[in-house]
């Protein structure tokens, strides 16, 4: 920096000439000096407090988005991730409605070697494969002898495994604390349950997390510290669902069927007491998802809820409901059934080619007639058919309490013509899950009310939307009893249990190329009891079911689903607390005869 001299001789010689005082000139110097230093300082201190008040901006600014993203989420239990830390929140249990344990904790151990420590790796490895069968001794004595100073060698193991290892002697295996969760009723409604998992781990601990089900579904629920361990209460009966579980097996082995589903609701509350899938799993060792394949082979596949399928003639009711509530048609409606009947081109046929011909509506629901149900579906039409259904939830996945329910997306036709109408009147062209249809269902055997199914136990009756008058609801159901007494379904009727349904067989579609298979259907048994005040809904369905106890092999659900869905209103109807009605029976009649001796 070049300073101004304070006495510069250009101006001192001119003022010393002129008789001037030089101190003067070195003082106003002096003044314009320090001024220049003053304004100098002060701007400093003022960039220093602009830099300050800037750096105290942005820090409140971005103390204040914390606390606002903080607000926004949901509150958690803060946990500590150092070694060993106790996971703070224990998972609660799961009941079913009578306060029945279906999930719970199990305190057990994990194994783990601190190889440093080991005296005869060999001879641990050797003795540890003898243990457990699933470990590798090479891979062991790798990992024994090589670097590491940690090495996993199970997550958990029983109390005799662990006294097994004990005996080993060797003081290089070390075990852990851990909880693991137990499901005491083995394969007992595994697809509902579907399983749990370790999330953070630790040498001692480990958070158990849901994998799939209602423990996935609900698993901040299970873990919530604020719950207080206050048990899950689930709708589901055990010993019902045990029942249903062991009639549908044996169904299913005797129908030859590729798998089967089943789902037992009440009508007023939404509750579903049962729902079994087949083939399943135990979910103490839940298998591992297909990696190749068809998904629905794996005992993984929700049949109930995930499957989607056409459903046949269990839709025929929604479309003779339609026309009642409408005003289209009566039950005593005549309806034309007689061939040919062609729409958009396409011939629509009934089974066998058989041929009503001009039968009542009523006698439409008992015969299963095709061309009934598809001339009644003409004069609803399209739009008016897609709000029907919609209404009865089938246009969307059922709002259900396990993580799988979102995987149950009903497949609609692309282009809703006059040809999707009829097909869809009596099943085909529209594909849905069971669980649907039993809301479908229950909405007829209520009343008329949409309520939404459940998998947990409800205080009370739901207030669902109406879909139909009681009054229409009431002669549906007097048809799906005749269907039972005197039509498709013969073999389902219960003494003491008067049960109304309706069949449905529907052959399966290819999964490539397009087109249906010949052999292959899916038969479905559609029901509810008792029929004149229905309590229930029972969905039966198989796939590929083949009954051979005949000269040809049958398939259609009156031989294959609906056997099956009797024995179980026979054996859950006590269980339910449903007495069984004493039918009246007419008296003989009598002729008194007068009795001589000797005749």
């Amino acid at each position: 920096m070049i300073r101004t001299p304070l006495r510069p001789l250009a101006r001192i010689l001119p003022a010393r000439a002129k008789g001037e005082n030089p101190d003067a000139i070195e003082r106003e110097n002096i003044r314009l000096r320090h001024e220049a230093m003053r304004d100098k300082a002060r701007r400093r201190a003022e960039g220093r407090l602009l830099v300050l008040g800037a750096t105290f901006f942005c820090a409140f600014g971005v103390i204040g988005l914390r606390m606002g993203i903080l607000a926004q989420t949901e509150p958690a239990e803060p946990r500590t991730s150092a070694a060993g830390a106790q996971i703070l929140a224990q998972r609660a249990d799961i009941v079913d409605r009578n306060g029945r344990i279906l999930a719970t904790n199990f305190d057990t151990h994990s194994l783990y070697a601190q190889p440093q420590q080991m005296i005869e790796p060999e001879k641990t490895a050797k003795g540890l494969v003898a243990i457990f069968a699933d470990l590798k001794e090479d891979r062991l004595l790798k990992d024994f002898t090589g670097k590491r100073k940690f090495v996993w060698v199970k997550k958990k193991i029983s109390p005799e495994q662990m006294q097994a290892v004990h005996d080993l002697g060797e003081p290089g295996l070390l075990f852990g604390p851990r909880e693991m969760r137990l499901y005491p009723n083995g394969r007992l409604a595994a697809h509902v349950l579907g399983g749990a998992g370790f999330g953070r781990e630790g040498v001692h601990a480990a958070e158990v997390i849901g994998v799939a089900g209602i423990e996935k579904f609900h698993d901040a629920r299970l873990r919530d510290p604020a719950q207080n361990h206050q048990p899950l209460t689930l709708s589901l009966d055990l010993s019902v669902q045990a029942a249903v579980e062991r009639v549908l097996q044996g169904g299913m082995s005797i129908m030859n069927a590729k798998g089967a589903a089943a789902v037992l609701m009440d009508v007023q509350t939404g509750e579903v007491i049962s729902i079994a899938s087949l083939p399943d799993f135990d979910p103490n060792d839940r298998p591992r998802p297909l990696v190749q394949g068809n998904a629905a082979d794996s005992p993984l596949f929700n049949r109930a809820v995930q499957g989607v399928y056409e459903l046949g003639s269990t839709f025929k009711i929604f479309a003779v409901a339609q026309g009642l509530q409408l005003g289209l048609v009566n039950p005593g409606t005549i309806i034309d059934t007689a061939g040919p009947m062609r729409v958009g081109g396409h011939r629509i046929g009934e089974f066998n080619n058989k041929n009503y011909g001009k039968i009542s509506v009523s006698d439409v629901i008992v015969h299963s007639s095709n061309r009934g149900t598809g001339r009644i579906a003409l004069q609803i039409g399209p739009a008016r058919q897609q709000d029907f259904l919609k209404s009865l939830g089938f246009f969307k996945p059922v709002e259900f309490e396990m993580v799988e329910a979102g995987g149950g997306k009903p497949l609609l036709p692309k282009r809703w013509t006059d040809l999707s109408t009829v097909t869809i009147s009596y099943g085909h062209g529209l594909s849905s899950s069971p669980l649907h249809l039993a809301a479908g269902y229950a909405a007829i055997a209520n009343g008329g009310r949409y309520v939404r199914p459940t998998l947990l136990k409800q205080a009370g009756p739901q207030q669902g939307e109406r879909i139909m008058s009681a009054a229409v609801a009431r002669e549906l159901r007097k048809m799906l009893r005749a269907v039972v007494t005197d039509g498709t379904a013969s073999m389902g009727d219960v003494p003491g249990y008067a049960v109304g349904g309706k069949t449905g067989t529907a052959d399966k579609p290819k999964e490539k190329g397009g087109g249906y298979y010949k052999d292959k259907v899916i038969a479905t048994f559609a029901s509810m009891f008792p029929a004149d005040d229905p309590k229930y809904v029972l969905i039966v369905a198989l796939d590929e079911p083949v009954e051979t106890s005949g000269d040809k092999p049958r398939r259609t659900a009156g031989w294959t689903a609906v056997p099956i869905a009797s024995e179980i209103v026979a054996r859950v109807a006590p269980l339910l607390g449903l007495r069984p009605a004493i039918e009246q029976t007419p008296l003989a009649d009598i002729t008194q005869v007068s009795m001589q001796n000797g005749d």
